[in-house]
């Protein structure tokens, strides 16, 4: 993601790893209260009823800490923790990689429409090796409505790790890649809009400011913040059909066709195309500042382990 020039060494393998990796635990941290909110309201039946509105974003928020106490927004924080580490780090290695692979070969450039396909990469490489069990796991915590100050209220999934081993226990391991085919259709075209809009955003900011050969953080944040955005508006209702998919249950033998089919038609004829939106408010709240996060971190990340490996590469000469 380092700007690239003709006497600039490619960033490494493993810096995008790690770099990926610590960006992505600081956007989890920032960020998890605003995605339990976008789950359940994914979840909620309110609004059904004639004459009724479904429970707006402040509201939901509000009833998640007056009925469960504040602390119940980290619900799956566990699972998000486990699985965005190794999420971002792939997403960003993949598309470098990606990238790689379709840069023009003399001049070492990748057009926009390359870069859009290897975002969408990316996109599905998390998907299925990170992001589908990970969701399958935190929606389950997150869709627990009991309050952690009772300690008589015994939740059905008392950890990341306990749901995992129950989930795979009684509805089998395949339950961990429910929704898969969405979850990797969102997730690349999340990253293919994502990645593209960074990179011309980046682009731009360089042509309007060539005196600086790296951008300032707070820059990389607003442009990750404008990228980040893309994504939710173009993908909402897949979002939304893939979390009640990973949500419910179904008789065994029910194709992933079926399922998906079943979920969509309950929900346009018993709540209207609003509901295919629903959580889309927390959504954006919640990525948008979080590929904020996410891209500033990896920035600055990148940068100093570049620098600390250029110092250690300049030492390694004088010492032979």
């Amino acid at each position: 993601m380092s700007r690239s020039s003709g006497d600039k060494k490619p960033v490494g393998f493993g810096t995008h790893i790690t770099a990926g990796g610590l960006a992505g635990a600081m956007e989890a941290l920032c960020c998890q209260p605003l995605d339990t909110i976008k789950v359940r309201m994914q979840l909620s039946k309110s609004g059904r009823a004639p004459g009724t509105k479904p429970r707006g974003f402040i509201a939901t928020g509000a009833m998640i800490v007056r009925r469960e106490t504040p602390l119940a927004l980290y619900k799956g924080l566990g699972a998000v923790l486990s699985g965005i580490v190794p999420k971002m780090a792939i997403r960003f290695a993949s598309f470098e990689t990606y990238k790689g692979w379709l840069a023009d070969r003399e001049t070492g450039k990748t057009a926009v429409g390359n870069i859009f396909l290897a975002g969408l990469g990316a996109g599905v490489s998390e998907a299925v090796l990170v992001v589908n069990p990970m969701e399958v796991v935190k929606i389950r915590l997150q869709a627990q409505m009991h309050s952690l100050a009772d300690p008589l209220e015994i939740p059905q999934y008392r950890n990341a790790g306990h749901a995992v081993y129950k989930i795979v226990r009684e509805e089998g391991f395949s339950v961990l890649y429910r929704g898969v085919t969405l979850t990797a259709l969102r997730q690349a075209t999340n990253q293919g809009a994502n990645f593209t809009a960074y990179q011309e955003l980046k682009k731009f900011a360089h042509q309007r400011q060539p005196e600086l050969t790296e951008l300032p953080t707070y820059q990389h944040m607003l442009i990750g913040l404008i990228s980040g955005a893309m994504g939710p508006f173009s993908n909402a209702p897949i979002d939304t059909i893939k979390t009640r998919l990973q949500k419910a249950s179904f008789p065994s033998g029910t194709s992933a066709l079926a399922r998906i089919t079943s979920i969509a038609s309950d929900m346009w004829r018993q709540e209207g195309v609003h509901s295919f939106y629903k959580g889309i408010t927390p959504r954006v709240l919640r990525v948008a500042p979080g590929q904020a996060v996410v891209f500033a971190v990896y920035e600055r990340v990148s940068r100093v382990i570049e620098r600390v490996k250029e110092v250690s590469d300049e030492d390694d000469r004088y010492s032979e």
